[in-house]
């Protein structure tokens, strides 16, 4: 068996299609049904349906494939350990992390960077669920996501900040000369969220359902610059994770005014798969988080912020 027949099985299982995966994989498609071919009759079973197109994996091929995948990254590990070993920690670490949380990723990013200048990083957004698929499937090395609530599966987590929560709204608008608002009162104003999928979404619509008072939620996106958007050229209202105004800051003619605390904490952390190998530079992103403290690194740059786009009367603490 070798490495290079795993390697075609997991880029099909990616792209869903033959040409696709040969592409990836830098061969021709003849060259890749080939090699899946001969791994077929070197464990005598059957791995893909073939018709016309891809149709899928057998049950067999399933398992060969979820072992094909863990063996690949023991490799993949493995060579992760020996180039450290001649020059340090070098290679690429992939990330998965949910929108609310990736303009914060660069405070773990940079240092680890920094300390490690060999280490590059390939960042994707996902839904909380599409973490934890992905990681099982070692698509990714190392989630940033949500760690209470929602099952995450078998992970291993190291927690990171707890989410708080803020009213983004035109300054001109009713809420524009408040420092603090009601969760009832920001369910009853039209608001632009994230999409349903994202769990930060599900979050705020339970807060926003306790209140007993139905939410009005005009547009739904997959992306903060259209948040930010909608607030600024339709007029709309939107409950915004902390971690948003550091790095994206207030809009011209908007406000941001503080909600209560909600009853329960809503935890970011890494999570890791809680099975197989794992890699060097996921054990270094792990060892950089336990070494920044998110929560005092965000209230830094938040204090800074109040005092520059709030009233005097508003205290730079937003907990």
């Amino acid at each position: 068996m070798l490495l290079r027949q795993l390697e075609y099985l997991a880029a099909l299982s990616r792209e869903q299609h033959f040409a696709r995966a040969a592409a990836v994989c830098h061969v021709t498609q003849p060259a890749l049904s080939a090699g899946i071919r001969r791994l077929e009759q070197e464990l005598h079973v059957q791995i893909v349906r073939r018709g016309q197109r891809f149709e899928g994996f057998t049950p067999e091929g399933e398992e060969v494939l979820r072992w094909g995948r863990r063996m690949l990254a023991e490799r993949e590990a493995l060579d992760q350990t020996l180039s450290s070993m001649r020059e340090g920690l070098v290679g690429t670490l992939r990330i998965g992390a949910i929108p609310t949380v990736l303009p914060i990723s660069s405070l773990l990013t940079t240092p680890l960077r920094r300390q490690h200048p060999g280490v590059q990083f390939v960042l994707e957004s996902m839904t909380s669920r599409e973490i934890t698929m992905r990681l099982n499937d070692f698509d990714i090395d190392v989630g940033m996501t949500y760690v209470d609530g929602e099952p995450l599966g078998r992970v291993r987590v190291v927690p990171l900040y707890e989410e708080r929560y803020l009213f983004l709204t035109p300054s001109d608008g009713p809420f524009g000369d408040r420092t603090s608002l009601t969760w009832a009162e920001a369910a009853g104003t039209p608001l632009v969220q994230l999409t349903s999928d994202m769990q930060n979404r599900r979050i705020v619509d339970e807060l926003l359902a306790e209140t007993g008072v139905d939410s009005d939620v005009a547009v739904a996106t997959d992306t903060v610059a259209a948040i930010y958007a909608h607030v600024t050229v339709m007029g709309l209202s939107s409950v915004v994770p902390h971690t948003w105004l550091p790095n994206f800051g207030v809009p011209d003619r908007t406000r941001v005014v503080r909600l209560p605390r909600p009853r329960r904490a809503y935890r970011i952390g890494l999570v890791l798969a809680g099975h197989g190998p794992e890699s060097m530079l996921a054990r270094a992103l792990v060892d950089t988080a336990r070494s920044v403290d998110i929560d005092d690194e965000v209230d830094q740059l938040m204090a800074g912020l109040w005092r520059a786009a709030a009233p005097s009367s508003m205290e730079p603490d937003s907990r």
